[in-house]
């Protein structure tokens, strides 16, 4: 069976860190425009998975890896993060209620 193809060189990850650097300006700067709460946490969010699925693919060089594999180190993620977020939000709601 064939290897998959890698890149060669420093190229993609200069093009991956410039992607990085301007998704990381574009939180800045919807944070500085004074969006509602649920919209800015809504788009912060969504910035923060791809700015994660960047690295992922090309830092963790999972870009050339089989779906199987790709499953395996993402599921475990996600099931983590679904469980830290259970613990976190009641106490950060609780906190966003409690200032009014």
């Amino acid at each position: 069976m064939a290897e998959p193809r890698h890149e060669g060189g420093y190229k993609g990850y200069v093009i991956t860190w410039v992607w990085l650097l301007v998704i990381t300006m574009l939180e800045i700067a919807v944070v500085l425009v004074g969006l509602p709460k649920a919209l800015l946490a809504s788009l912060l969010l969504l910035m923060s998975l791809m700015k994660a699925a960047l690295i992922i693919a090309y830092f963790m060089h999972l870009r050339y890896e089989r779906v199987a594999f790709i499953y395996t180190v993402v599921a475990p993620m996600i099931v983590l993060a679904v469980v830290l977020f259970a613990f976190v939000a009641p106490d950060a709601l609780h906190v966003f209620s409690s200032r009014r």
